[in-house]
């Protein structure tokens, strides 16, 4: 078969399907080229998820016939001043788009440049249909009709008009993210979906595109090294998703998705997070053009670094550095359901004031007579009227010494256990409550951590006086037999006891009294889940999380008051003391206000 070139109308077309796959690349396009122009608003509609109608419109520098005429040809473009490929520091340079948009829709081109006529040109499918004059305001308005329909066998492969509306919802969030100095406005079938206005700080416009909690609960992170500068925000762990949705990655004002700066996302939350949950982040990345090529795909939503082990590096660290500042921070915001649990009773089968108690007062007293002794004349004018339930009663302690007070503390000072499980703690602020298990969790695993980090680089081991046999199957010991030598770092030293069994010889000391064949064979169990997907570093977190979980304070334990307050004052300076090992909060507040809510004070 002889080689033969290609007709124009084809080579359009081709080139549509590397550039244009749905109506949010169409959409990526034409958004990107209102940001190169300069624009300080874009307003966008899109009718049936973007598949009848894409219409952007902006208030840029404008085009003028000519130019118009030359950005419908292919290889045209304003972008590259130079022969330079890799200095372009546009969002997009490759001068095909919008012919090859063209090429598969109705195209309609309106622009003006400020001080001169507008234009228009129309082109259906390839084929010019129309060209003139124009009423238009300065910048330059696109409006593609039709996409795809007269191509069937792409257009069959477009999703729902609401799956597409939700990808061109995606592509204008994250451009706008980028891009705070600009408004954006996005209607789809004449409902307004999004609008942001320009000036917001970065801070600002990422909460408002992503959920307003996150203005409460997110640290900032700012690191520059070597001519490479880092910025952002990033939640707290304990404000999580189910879904990596919402992990916004920019490099030079690009929206990116590549898997190394993921990889460094989900690194630097690796013993924060449970690897299910994921956190709320859009990270920032300004790095000299030449040391990045952004060529790489034709979509340019992939990147490549000249060094990328020192770009994953400055994230994770970047990263951690603004989740350790944020010490005990954790998520303040206290679930709507359970605040709706909260309320006062409006009716009573027996009147309160129709109480025998209160059908005779007790004389007022002013000698300070024993209260047992007051609530025994108050009890006996309950006559023959019976109390459903016993008087209530109460564990109670010898007060020592005075109350410290509670202005002088972040978390307060405890004033009493709930369910043998939650502290109550007063603060100035109000009124806090700390899962006792899950903050001494997360206080034994830090011990843990600064111990291994500490020029002895191991944990000190307690040895038991009878060493203990756990019985396992024979894959599970051969797991553990494998691990003897890292385990040996925490404390834990095992030797293998026959195919079947371990023998436990001794446990990390700062665990105490605890339970060896549970620990021992919980960590099997996490061998055997996730042993082969988790790297050296990922496997001693795990390792370490799983001894502190059997090392702390358990639910359903008394505990004494100076043993609640030891524990608040640990929390207040030990490092993501704000969540456990899973990333849950350890303790949450009631604010003055919201107490007062409660009450109808406001």
């Amino acid at each position: 078969m002889s080689i033969r070139r290609l007709p124009e109308h084809l080579v359009n077309r081709i080139a549509a399907g590397e550039v244009v796959e749905r109506p949010a690349s169409a959409l990526k396009e034409l958004v990107e080229n209102a940001v190169d122009a300069g624009a300080s608003r874009v307003s966008i509609r899109l009718s049936a998820g973007g598949t009848e109608r894409i219409e952007v419109i902006d208030d840029g520098c404008g085009m003028s016939a000519a130019d118009m005429a030359l950005a419908l040809e292919r290889h045209a473009t304003s972008k590259l001043p130079d022969e330079r490929i890799e200095a372009v520091e546009t969002l997009g340079f490759r001068g095909e788009a919008l012919p090859s948009i063209a090429s598969v829709a109705r195209l309609t081109l309106e622009s003006r440049v400020r001080g001169s006529e507008g234009w228009q040109r129309v082109v259906d499918n390839g084929a010019l249909v129309e060209e003139g004059p124009c009423a238009v305001p300065p910048g330059t308005s696109v409006r593609i009709e039709a996409l795809f329909e007269r191509v069937p066998a792409r257009r069959k492969f477009l999703r729902s008009p609401r799956a597409e509306y939700g990808a061109c919802l995606d592509v204008v969030r994250r451009l706008a993210m980028a891009h705070p100095e600009i408004a954006f406005s996005l209607e789809h079938d004449g409902r307004r979906s999004l609008a942001v206005q320009s000036g917001e700080g970065r801070e600002a416009r990422v909460a408002a595109l992503t959920d307003r909690d996150l203005a409460d609960n997110h640290v900032i992170v700012s690191l520059e090294r070597e001519g490479v500068r880092l910025s952002g925000v990033a939640s707290l762990p304990t404000y999580n998703r189910g879904v990596a949705d919402h992990l916004y990655l920019f490099v030079n004002g690009r929206p990116v998705r590549d898997r190394l700066l993921l990889g460094a996302v989900r690194g630097a939350y690796a013993d924060l997070l449970t690897r299910d949950r994921h956190p709320v982040v859009a990270l920032f990345l300004d790095v000299p053009p030449t040391e990045v090529d952004v060529n790489v795909h034709p979509a340019k939503t992939e990147v490549r670094f000249r060094d990328p082990a020192f770009v994953r590096g400055m994230i994770v660290s970047g990263l951690k550095r603004a989740l350790d500042e944020a010490g005990l921070r954790s998520v303040q915001r206290p679930d709507l359901a359970a605040m709706a649990a909260w309320r006062s009773e409006r009716s009573s089968p027996t009147p309160i004031g129709a109480l025998p108690i209160f059908a005779h007062q007790p004389e007022r007293r002013h000698d300070f007579a024993p209260v047992d002794a007051y609530l025994s004349d108050a009890v006996r004018q309950w006559g023959d009227y019976t109390p459903a339930m016993p008087m209530p009663a109460a564990r109670g302690e010898t007060a020592l010494d005075s109350a410290p007070s509670a202005q002088s503390f972040p978390l307060g000072v405890a004033r009493g256990q709930v369910a043998k499980t939650y502290i109550v703690a007063e603060a100035e602020d109000g009124l806090v409550l700390v899962d006792q298990h899950a903050a001494h969790e997360r206080l034994v695993l830090e011990r843990m951590r600064r111990a291994l980090e500490s020029e002895g680089g191991g944990i000190a081991s307690q040895a038991l006086l009878l060493p203990q046999v756990v019985e396992l199957d024979e894959p599970a010991c051969d797991r553990l037999e494998t691990r003897i030598t890292e385990l040996a770092e925490f404390g834990l030293e095992l030797e293998r006891f026959g195919p079947a069994a371990m023998l436990v010889r001794a446990t990390p000391a700062m665990l105490g009294a605890n339970d060896a064949e549970g620990l021992v064979r919980d960590l099997a169990d996490d061998l055997a889940e996730a042993d082969q997907a988790l790297s050296l570093r990922e496997r001693i977190n795990h390792v370490a999380a799983t001894m502190a979980c059997h090392g702390s304070v358990r639910a359903g334990r008394l505990l004494s008051v100076a043993e609640m307050n030891a524990l608040l004052r640990e929390m207040e300076v030990t490092p993501h003391s704000g969540q456990c090992n899973h990333g849950r909060p350890t303790w949450v507040k009631l604010a003055h206000s919201d107490i007062e809510k409660l009450f109808g004070r406001r």
